[in-house]
C-alpha cells in the first residue's frame, strides 16, 4: 500500500474580510476562513492539532498551535470533508496564513497535511 494513498488529506480555504468587526484607522482587520478538509487517503485519520504560521504585510509573524480546530478533532473516514469557519485579525489590510495539520490514522501512524499558503486582503487592496 502507496503511503501516498494511504494518508492524503485535501484542505480547501475560502476567505472573507469582515467589515463589520474590523478597524483599520486602528490597525485592526478582521479576516474569516473558511476550511474544507477531505479525507483523500484510503484509511481512517483524526485531525490532532493544528499549527498555523500568520504573516502580515509588515512582516509580523504569529504562530497558532493548538489542538483540534473549532474545539472539534473530527476523525475522517476515506472520502469524508469536514468543513468549518474561523477567523484571525491583523495589523494590515494584507496577510497570508500557511501551517499544517497534524494527523493520526487509524494504524496510529501520525502525519502532517500541509494547508498552503493562502492570501488574506481587505477588498481592493490587491490587483
Amino acid at each position: 500500500m502507496a503511503e501516498a494513498t494511504k494518508h492524503e488529506i485535501r484542505v480547501q480555504v475560502k476567505t472573507q474580510y469582515v467589515p463589520e468587526q474590523s478597524d483599520p484607522d486602528n490597525g485592526r482587520h478582521v479576516f474569516a476562513y473558511t476550511i474544507n478538509i477531505t479525507n483523500l487517503g484510503n484509511v481512517p485519520a483524526q485531525l490532532i492539532s493544528r499549527h498555523w504560521v500568520i504573516t502580515d504585510a509588515d512582516g509580523k509573524v504569529q504562530e497558532v498551535r493548538g489542538l483540534g480546530v473549532v474545539g472539534h478533532q473530527p476523525l475522517l473516514q476515506p472520502g469524508e470533508s469536514f468543513e468549518y469557519t474561523s477567523g484571525c485579525s491583523l495589523a494590515t489590510p494584507v496577510g497570508t496564513m500557511r501551517g499544517s495539520y497534524q494527523m493520526t490514522a487509524e494504524d496510529g501512524s501520525q502525519f502532517d497535511a500541509p494547508i498552503a499558503e493562502f492570501v488574506l486582503s481587505m477588498p481592493r487592496t490587491l490587483h
